[in-house]
């Protein structure tokens, strides 16, 4: 894909959801321990770290590795079905939010720009997160269930959202917090707002790095389009 060139202005605003907006990535940290656990194994640090950003299907199939157990789908369908589980029960609860996300999300709302919630997180829990973000501040979501097994880093999920949006990704901010998600945005053409949370995300092209969202807003998100 071709390099982005500068824009004058964004035509969207594309957000990743856990550990970007909210901070519930401890959460899953929660349910993979437990998982892990409950298939009589145990998970490292490095390996926690690694499944950041995953969607559920290469998550259950890492568990299963890691623990040696069989990597098949009747495995992989039950280790999700008990991981669905014990997260929506975490995420029945207020979601505690990042530093600055809500007002960023605002922000760009009360701007008029176009926003896209895109996730790696499957529909049904989405929703229970939704509740604490809210849905008015979206025009569109894009689930880790509904890109075909595209999921990140692959570039579907922000391609799909720039098509449901009607807007061309390059003229797209897309804001994240993990290399997986990093990639999957400028793989699809988008700049890229990193926001470090649970690991470290590298550097890269098309990437612009902050420490928290606080003070972030259009003019803002359109000088760091400007800017790679």
């Amino acid at each position: 894909m071709d390099e982005v060139s500068a824009v004058d202005e964004i035509a969207a605003v594309l957000w990743d959801m856990d550990g970007t907006l909210v901070d519930s990535e401890k959460l899953w940290t929660v349910a993979l321990y437990e998982a892990v656990e409950w298939l009589g194994g145990t998970l490292t640090t490095d390996q926690r770290a690694a499944l950041v950003g995953s969607n559920m299907t290469a998550t259950c199939r890492e568990l299963l590795r890691v623990t040696g157990k069989p990597v098949d789908d009747e495995a992989v369908a039950e280790v999700a079905q008990w991981i669905r589980t014990r997260v929506k029960t975490l995420f029945a609860d207020e979601i505690p939010w990042r530093e600055g996300a809500n007002e960023a999300l605002l922000a760009v709302r009360e701007a008029g720009v176009p926003s896209a919630l895109v996730t790696s997180t499957e529909r049904d829990i989405t929703e229970l997160a939704l509740r604490t973000i809210g849905h008015d501040k979206f025009d569109v979501t894009v689930c880790g269930d509904e890109v075909d097994g595209l999921n990140k880093p692959n570039p579907e999920p922000y391609l799909r959202a720039a098509r449901l949006l009607g807007v061309d990704p390059a003229r797209c901010v897309a804001v994240e917090d993990s290399p997986v998600g990093a990639e999957s945005a400028v793989a699809a053409g988008c700049t890229v707002l990193v926001v470090p949370h649970e690991v470290p995300v590298p550097p890269g092209r098309r990437r612009v790095f902050r420490s928290s969202l606080v003070g972030v807003d259009v003019p803002t998100l359109t000088a760091l389009a400007r800017s790679v």
